[in-house]
């Protein structure tokens, strides 16, 4: 491979790992559950915990989404540092700065995600995520207590987000029954 096409799939390289972040935070927002099993690596052998792998999204997941509220995962700040022994590997540093509805109370988190990703069949996908937080702090009030905002007549209150969305709308649909 020339060294404009080691550049080349580098560029293209970093756009992908940087889509496969945002479609995280979109999946999970969103509570598509089959699209956050389809951004990672298939592995024989479970990771550890702290560390998100796989197994952990497909065993736990759903558990985690259905004891929250609402979410907006906002991603930032994304570094990526490519295995110069491996094209097909790479790791990252991504911030998120996450808004949660946890039901009596809502919080901020500011986060850093430190990532192991691996191109499979010519598609960058996570290998195992380490969610590590900054800081949780509740806000003094919640903002889905609002009266609906009627956008675009106002820009202040409740919105139809994220209720409006398929993906929401069929998790809350599947939600065990609480008991």
């Amino acid at each position: 491979m020339s060294t404009d096409d080691r550049r080349l799939d580098r560029l293209w390289s970093a756009h992908e790992i940087e889509q496969l972040a945002y479609r995280y935070a979109f999946a999970f927002d969103s509570r598509d559950v089959e699209e956050l099993g389809r951004l990672w690596a298939e592995t024989d052998t479970p990771a550890e915990p702290p560390l998100i792998d796989i197994h952990s999204v497909r065993n736990d997941f759903d558990q985690w989404l259905y004891g929250l509220g609402p979410t907006v995962l906002a991603v930032c700040n994304h570094i990526i540092e490519f295995d110069d022994a491996d094209p097909d590997s790479a790791q990252g540093s991504v911030y998120c700065l996450a808004q949660i509805d946890m039901g009596d109370s809502f919080i901020d988190q500011s986060i850093l995600y430190q990532d192991r990703y691996v191109r499979r069949d010519g598609s960058w996908l996570f290998l195992v995520r380490r969610h590590m937080l900054w800081f949780g702090q509740p806000r003094a009030s919640h903002p889905f207590e609002q009266e609906p905002a009627n956008w675009p007549a106002s820009p202040v209150g409740k919105g139809t987000l994220p209720d409006e969305l398929p993906s929401y709308q069929r998790f809350k649909e599947s939600a065990p029954a609480a008991g």
